[in-house]
């Protein structure tokens, strides 16, 4: 084959190559072909075609869905263990789930202590001060992440939501720990503190326009006494907006109570931390928490950056278990007579007027006929499930050795639900619980000996951060 020849041949080679490639690429939009292969797919003259479309465009789906076989074989409401507790809550509209859920077991003690028909702590009493601290920790993130590139992922998350309701129960700790608490009559729910969406925008649009500020400062090269100079009258700014919003927190205040059987105790002066200690005085530190996060090696501890609200206090910090493990442990605190809190997805195989949390109680794959399945490890990892709510587990009822359903109280005030509580059959608690939180002294050995571990950074955008909880 001579040299001419030879180039022909390649260049024939070429264009084949190239036509076959384009004959056989990808098809990447949705040609005419496609479009008729998809109606095709749909026989639109079929009764059963007519009857759905009928059904599903002028209802609820989640109406159409619901299993009613499933809900006539939940009818038994009653529990081996069962803690006493009195009362319901209400976080109305704004996302303190965890922060209820905390106090919620917290004053579980008060009112075992003292012979209390009801009492609650102050949420906004908690709130005030975890908007504060949780404003600090959005400037002190603002300041560290000056020099990075302001579309960086890292300044993303900062700017995204600067002043969340969101949280854990490593806030809560860290709450009463610093702040302390006070009953509820102390320093009672505002507006705001119940319906948080404007404050929260307006504290955000100030803490953005207080990050133009700073980022610059510190690209000037502004030497560190004039940055904290200007962060903290950008903080006088945020406590004052909190003042108008939430009221003033109390430093000390008088209290006296009535016990059930009409007695009244003298009237006596607290301060918040004295408070704690005087009528609860359990030590939080004592709590661990107890993950199961499938994406996630097992029996390994592990921190999320960033996922708490105060800087000077650790990430929060949980080891990752089985789910079985987690169930375990939460029956045990239970039986004891201990309440547990812990966080789950709570819309997923909800009915919220019943209270019921059961699986397969909305069947969608038999009314749209397509399938819907994930594991768990899928379902967290494309951001299908992730939790979304806490709450607290008051009774477990255990049968041949083994857990069959749960009573969860629930912090969305007593209309909710089965008169506020919920719920929940065993194997829902597989797939959508978690987390809980267990005292120490339920937790064998070879959990705590985990803790000791040097824990594993996670980043913020990890889907386990912050229990975004719903209103």
């Amino acid at each position: 084959m001579n040299k001419r020849t030879f180039t022909r041949f390649l260049m024939f080679v070429l264009i084949l190559t190239l036509s076959f490639n384009f004959g056989f690429s990808r098809e990447k939009g949705i040609s005419a072909k496609t479009l008729k292969e998809l109606r095709s797919s749909v026989n639109f003259k079929s009764p059963d075609f007519k009857m759905r479309i009928n059904a599903i465009s002028n209802n609820n789906p989640s109406i159409l869905v619901k299993n009613t076989e499933v809900i006539k074989k939940f009818h038994d409401f009653h529990f081996s263990n069962k803690i006493d507790t009195k009362g319901i809550t209400d976080q109305q509209s704004s996302g303190r789930c965890w922060m209820f859920a905390g106090y919620n077991v917290l004053r579980f003690y008060v009112i075992k202590k003292l012979g209390l028909n009801k009492f609650e702590l102050s949420q906004n009493y908690g709130m005030f001060y975890d908007k504060l601290e949780k404003a600090n920790l959005f400037l002190e993130g603002i300041i560290s992440t000056a020099k990075k590139p302001l579309l960086s992922r890292e300044v993303d998350y900062w700017l995204k939501n600067p002043i969340p309701d969101g949280g854990q129960w490593n806030m809560v700790v860290a709450l009463v720990d610093k702040y302390g608490v006070v009953p509820k009559e102390v320093m009672p729910e505002t507006y705001n503190s119940s319906h948080s969406g404007i404050m929260n925008r307006l504290l955000a649009k100030l803490l953005r326009k207080d990050a133009v500020v700073l980022r610059k400062l510190v690209n000037s090269g502004a030497g560190d006494n004039k940055i904290d100079i200007t962060k903290n009258e950008m903080l006088k700014d945020v406590y004052r907006l909190l003042v108008y919003f939430l009221g003033v927190p109390p430093q000390e205040f008088t209290y006296r109570y009535k016990t059930k059987d009409k007695k009244i105790s003298p009237l006596k002066k607290y301060t918040p931390k004295s408070f704690y200690r005087e009528f609860i005085g359990k030590n939080l530190k004592d709590y661990v928490m107890l993950y199961n996060a499938p994406h996630r090696a097992y029996w390994k501890l592990y921190a999320i950056q960033y996922d708490k609200d105060m800087v000077d206090r650790e990430d929060m910090t949980f080891v990752n278990l089985p789910i079985e493990e987690l169930k375990k442990l939460a029956a045990k605190s239970i039986v004891a007579g201990e309440p547990v809190w812990f966080g789950c997805d709570v819309g997923k195989e909800f009915d919220g007027k019943k209270g019921f949390l059961l699986p397969q109680i909305h069947d969608y794959e038999s009314l749209f006929n397509v399938n819907f399945k994930m594991t768990k490890k899928e379902r967290v990892l494309y951001r299908q499930s992730i939790p979304t709510h806490a709450m607290v587990l008051t009774a477990v009822d255990i049968q041949n050795g083994k857990p069959v359903k749960w009573l969860i109280e629930n912090s969305w005030g007593a209309k909710s639900g089965r008169n506020g509580y919920l719920v929940m059959k065993d194997e829902w608690f597989a797939p959508y619980v978690f987390e809980v939180v267990i005292n120490k002294k339920f937790v064998p050995e070879k959990i705590l000996n985990v803790l000791k571990q040097k824990p594993e950074l996670l980043p913020p955008w990890d889907p386990m951060f912050k229990t975004a909880c719903e209103n």
